[in-house]
């Protein structure tokens, strides 16, 4: 039975920056939240508190506190999106916990970038593991938990949009977070063709880089660059809020989707004020659409196929 009146959502790398603000903000409009990732801590003995949220010392059990301190509904669950047993584990505990799931944000992701000729064989297999395998073994786990809501929910994928400079000097990096998006749209398509009108899958992107643990170490002259998460969480919050139809299988831009849902002050978002940190992403994307984009040909289904022989 539901253990809360809330909606639930599951953050998966939540623990700092990026994933830590969302899981937040999301807090804050309503929802119950399960924290996940790797590091956990005694967030009751942590000083200062709460701890710079960019650092080593912000944890699931910090961001927990943080969110309960604040009047909302958190709870901590440790995963390693490497391990298939991990993922099952955190979404059968987040279950347990609060008897439904509504929504799943995968934040989770590695990093790597440089040439081919420098990216290690394993360093390329940790990227494949936690972006592409962790989304897709988290998707699988959490998938009969949406259809025991009446397939009535949402999963919000951190990963861009497809285009070719994005492979520029991280191709293996690249390989894994296309193939997330990629995700996106088939699982989209997945839904569709099902009938399954009130599910919605949407990748979200920055379109300038934001504050967060990867730009710590910035030069102060390019600090004003950069941009609060808090853009993050609110266009997360506004793809929530739309109806399916508008946002089902997108690829988004943060600030592009915002633009689209009314928003027109984006000075509130800039790390030094006054500054307009310089956008990374391109203006426009390619159409991945094709003229006989619904002609399917003749449909091929493996699992009946495998069930036959």
């Amino acid at each position: 039975m539901p253990t809360t009146t809330r909606q639930v959502a599951l953050v998966v790398g939540a623990s700092r920056g990026i994933g830590r603000q969302i899981a937040i903000d999301l807090a804050r409009n309503g929802y119950a939240i399960i924290v996940a990732a790797k590091s956990t801590s005694d967030a009751y003995n942590t000083q200062p508190f709460p701890p710079d949220p960019n650092s080593p010392q912000s944890t699931i059990s910090t961001v927990e506190r943080e969110i309960r301190e604040a009047g909302g509904e958190a709870s901590a669950v440790t995963v390693d999106t490497r391990e298939s047993a991990s993922v099952q584990r955190m979404v059968d505990e987040s279950i347990k916990l609060y008897g439904r799931l509504d929504a799943l944000i995968y934040n989770s992701g590695a990093i790597w970038w440089a040439s081919v000729e420098k990216t290690p064989l394993k360093r390329f297999q940790l990227m494949l593991r936690v972006n592409v395998e962790g989304l897709y073994s988290t998707v699988q786990a959490a998938l009969p938990h949406f259809k025991n809501n009446g397939w009535k929910g949402r999963i919000i994928v951190v990963s861009p949009p497809i285009y070719s400079r994005f492979f520029r000097g991280k191709t293996a990096y690249a390989m894994g977070k296309v193939g997330m998006s990629v995700l996106t749209k088939g699982l989209a398509m997945d839904w569709e063709r099902e009938g399954k009108e009130d599910m919605a899958i949407t990748s979200i992107w920055p379109a300038t880089a934001i504050q967060s643990a990867a730009t710590e170490n910035l030069d102060p002259e390019n600090v004003k660059d950069l941009r609060k998460p808090t853009i993050f969480s609110d266009a997360i919050l506004a793809m929530m809020r739309a109806p399916t139809s508008q946002v089902n299988g997108c690829l988004e831009l943060d600030e592009d989707f915002l633009r689209k849902s009314g928003v027109t002050d984006f000075g509130k978002y800039s790390l030094i004020p006054g500054s307009m940190p310089r956008r990374i992403m391109p203006a426009k994307f390619p159409d991945l659409t094709v003229e006989e984009q619904m002609d399917e040909g003749r449909r091929m289904d493996s699992t009946k196929l495998r069930s036959r022989m």
